[in-house]
């Protein structure tokens, strides 16, 4: 069987079992494997590596995609000098996802403008590079996705998708008080995430200040009690970064 129609039947097979990877390298691989006088067993793990890093850089593109993130801010993005209050080798350290893996959260609270959304941001790209599945929300935009959910009888479907995600980012949350419908219905999503799977909060105000975003006292504390359980908390300091930037222009 002459090269042409090897290489004809290699692509066939190649679209049929759905490993472009290998079809795009086996032809320099093969050629890098004679070279450098590879065994047959080599190459083949050198085409199947192919295959798997190929396979993994698209789970990560797909899952920052799913993410819905406004911006994508990355951990290299950060000035440190203007990020006060948090240790740089705290976040590298939950830049880890060690704390997905033990469904631990994280709490980011801070004065407005301050980089929490960028810090909350960045951690979350880094779960979709590894493939974790995350969620990115405004506080405001997830109540009122859960109650016209409730309202067409679809919350069930909406509950599942949230699941789903090893992280769920909750921005902004205190900038909107909700009434007791919403505050109920985000309190049953993140009591279902609890120990189960990570969440990350960012906020503008004290602990001792979410009743007046949720309204009721026993349910700021059941939520707190859960979400605060094991958690990583973060406190940016300083003033707004985006005022400073626009006093200096």
């Amino acid at each position: 069987m002459n090269t042409q129609v090897v290489d004809a039947v290699i692509k066939e097979q190649v679209k049929e079992l759905k490993v472009p990877a290998i079809g795009r390298s086996y032809i320099p691989l093969a050629r890098q494997a004679g070279e450098s006088g590879w065994s047959y067993a080599e190459f083949l793990r050198e085409l199947l590596d192919e295959e798997l890093r190929s396979r993994q850089e698209r789970t990560a593109t797909r899952r920052l995609r799913e993410a819905r993130f406004p911006d994508i801010k990355t951990l290299d993005q950060i000035n440190w000098d203007v990020l006060s209050g948090v240790s740089k080798q705290r976040v590298i350290e939950l830049s880890s996802c060690a704390y997905i893996e033990a469904a631990e959260n994280v709490v980011v609270a801070g004065p407005i403008g301050t980089g929490k959304t960028h810090l909350a941001i960045a951690l979350g790209v880094e779960a979709a590079r590894r493939r974790y599945r995350v969620v990115f929300t405004r506080a405001a935009d997830l109540v009122r996705d859960l109650l016209e959910a409730r309202d067409a009888r679809t919350l069930g479907r909406v509950y599942q998708r949230i699941k789903r995600a090893a992280l769920l980012i909750v921005d902004e949350f205190g900038f909107v008080p909700f009434d007791r419908a919403g505050g109920e219905l985000l309190f049953n999503l993140l009591s279902e995430r609890h120990e189960r799977k990570s969440t990350i909060v960012t906020t503008n105000l004290a602990f001792s200040e979410w009743v007046q975003v949720l309204g009721d006292e026993k349910l700021t504390t059941a939520l707190l009690d859960r979400l605060a359980y094991r958690a990583h908390i973060l406190t940016t300091k300083g003033s707004s970064y985006r005022m400073s930037q626009r006093r200096k222009e």
